[in-house]
């Protein structure tokens, strides 16, 4: 058994840094958790038209509808089985903006192929996006978004383009810093970028078995549907 990471890039995941690869080796077989903190240097969001998509979401700890330079900033990736028995890693991020922390949630399963990872969005898994992971030349980590879906009772439909966005993650690490490098980009194929975020982090690991998973980090409702 290894990570759905592993699993979803195959011989590429060898290709990444050292870093890298311990940090995407989070998992039920390794038993680690990984818990980021460092400072987002830049958080950014398209035109003001933009904004009342942003709050939307953000009821839902999907994307952040603010702007800010020099945030503190934490990422938890935190393995567990989820309802339906799958193994989940969880992508909570948090950013202690001025007036209160803002949270950007993210649930990841393999894909039912085993070749991408499946990104469940927000804390009642309502959207639901491919990923997939590619190593780059230097040992860096890229993550593009492909199709998205939008998941509620009964209904089950794909998100048209002219709506929806598309990712792409950037992260990497500096040895001279000692520090992961990370990089989002959320652009819309006719209106332009729609929000980002830039900046470095340092990465503490945990036993799972030990510290479990703490109050609040898993979603509030789960969507079994790929």
């Amino acid at each position: 058994m290894t990570s759905i990471f592993r699993t979803a890039m195959g011989a590429g995941f060898d290709r990444l840094h050292p870093e890298l690869r311990r940090r995407f080796s989070v998992g039920l077989a390794s038993g680690e958790a990984c818990t980021g903190h460092g400072v987002m240097d830049r958080i950014w969001h398209g035109g003001a038209f933009v904004k009342p998509f942003l709050a939307l979401g953000a009821t839902r700890n999907i994307l952040v509808p603010r702007q800010g330079r020099q945030v503190p900033f934490t990422i938890e990736n935190v393995p567990y089985t989820d309802g339906f028995g799958r193994e989940t890693v969880s992508f909570v991020r948090t950013f202690r903006l001025p007036g209160g922390p803002r949270r950007f949630d993210a649930q990841m399963v393999l894909g039912p192929r085993g070749d991408r990872v499946l990104d469940y969005l927000g804390t009642h898994q309502h959207l639901a996006t491919d990923l997939y992971f590619r190593a780059e030349p230097d040992g860096s980590l890229l993550i593009r978004s492909g199709e998205h879906r939008f998941r509620e009772g009964p209904v089950d439909v794909r998100v048209p383009e002219l709506i929806g966005a598309t990712a792409e993650v950037r992260e990497s690490y500096d040895d001279t810093a000692g520090r992961f490098r990370v990089r989002v980009r959320v652009t819309n194929r006719r209106f332009g970028p729609l929000f980002g975020y830039e900046g470095s982090f340092t990465a503490v690991y945990t036993d799972v078995r030990t510290c479990g998973v703490r109050p609040g980090l898993r979603p509030v409702r789960e969507e079994c549907r790929a």
